[in-house]
């Protein structure tokens, strides 16, 4: 079974940026959409954005069109999740999966360990 790293996470200002990484032990990254969550405390998991296998779609949560971008090397086995303009109320922890390309956590079916990002006004 593939195995997910997530990394990239910290503290920043309001307006930073911060660029998270998703690293998978195995080629059959490649093989299936990836998808990035996060879950803020006394929040449930939030969709995030979703890229297919192949990185020619991507979809985003309304809070964060405009601002993050998600991409994919599959030949590094490497997914990345590009936030700008990061405002507080994106501070959570950030998890990558792996699984169907759709905003439902339960179609993921493998998850990186998460990595917290903090943002301060």
């Amino acid at each position: 079974q593939v195995q997910l790293v997530d990394s990239g996470g910290g503290w920043v200002q309001a307006g930073g940026s911060l660029r998270l990484s998703c690293a998978a032990s195995a080629r059959t990254f490649s093989a299936y959409a990836m998808g990035w969550f996060r879950q803020a405390p006394g929040k449930e998991r939030e969709f995030v954005a979703a890229i297919t296998r192949t990185g020619g779609s991507t979809v985003y949560a309304d809070s964060v069109k405009g601002r993050f971008t998600i991409s994919r090397d599959n030949a590094k086995k490497t997914g990345y999740l590009q936030m700008n303009s990061l405002k507080p109320e994106d501070t959570a922890v950030y998890s990558c999966a792996l699984g169907s390309y759709n905003s439902r956590p339960d179609d993921y079916f493998t998850w990186g360990q998460g990595t917290q990002v903090t943002v301060s006004s």
